[in-house]
């Protein structure tokens, strides 16, 4: 079973956190990653290439010349796909890239990303971020200043940070610094897990990723 370290935002280790074989434990399955990164940015592109056929260029409604006679070549339309400023006979139309792979490879792909993360040593499982000090989260101003000094004493600089639940002063905090980004833990994906250096998660969120990839 894998262990890691459980850290403070002093950087200070506190504890050991049992990982379960199943999800952090499993041989890298690189084709599977591969695969699913690929799904992925298919789903991003937007799809709004568009070039005009002949039916949609300007022009081209008289014959440029007559049929016979002239000892030119026979032509129709000053608009066909052989004269410049013609129309594109193969060109790309709007179209949807997205298509998706079933449940049990994009599971398998999710664990080989965390399962890379904990073999390579870089991932980091902190016991909380930004304590509320008993007061609402949203009453809170963001610290910028402080997360910094989180990041510094846990010697990140390029991270995934991930928390159980949406936490605005998290968010409003690391959004200004370069090289780290926040997701909450229903929205984990393996493009982001593999994009940054280091996974830093709270315990919380971790039991969360573990409860449902079980």
């Amino acid at each position: 079973m894998p262990v890691t370290a459980l850290y403070n935002t002093k950087g200070e280790q506190v504890g050991e956190v049992n990982l379960k074989e199943e999800i952090f434990g499993i041989p890298v399955h690189v084709p599977v990653l591969h695969e699913n990164i690929v799904r992925q940015l298919a789903g991003c592109r937007r799809g709004t290439h568009d070039t005009k056929t002949r039916a949609e260029v300007r022009g081209g409604g008289r014959k440029p010349w007559r049929q016979k006679g002239t000892g030119r070549a026979r032509h129709g339309s000053i608009r066909s796909p052989i004269w410049r400023g013609g129309g594109i006979v193969f060109g790309p139309h709007p179209r949807d890239y997205s298509y998706t792979l079933p449940r049990k490879v994009r599971r398998l792909a999710l664990k080989s990303a965390l399962s890379a993360k904990v073999s390579d040593g870089n991932l980091i499982v902190l016991d909380e971020i930004l304590p509320d000090d008993g007061k609402l989260t949203h009453d809170l101003p963001p610290k910028t200043r402080e997360m910094v000094s989180i990041l510094n004493n846990l010697k990140v600089e390029d991270a995934l940070l991930i928390t159980a639940r949406p936490d605005d002063r998290v968010r409003k905090s690391v959004r200004n610094i370069s090289g780290i980004k926040f997701l909450t833990v229903d929205r984990i994906n393996v493009y982001d897990i593999l994009a940054y250096e280091k996974l830093v998660i709270t315990r919380e969120a971790l039991a969360r990723v573990e409860e449902v990839l079980a």
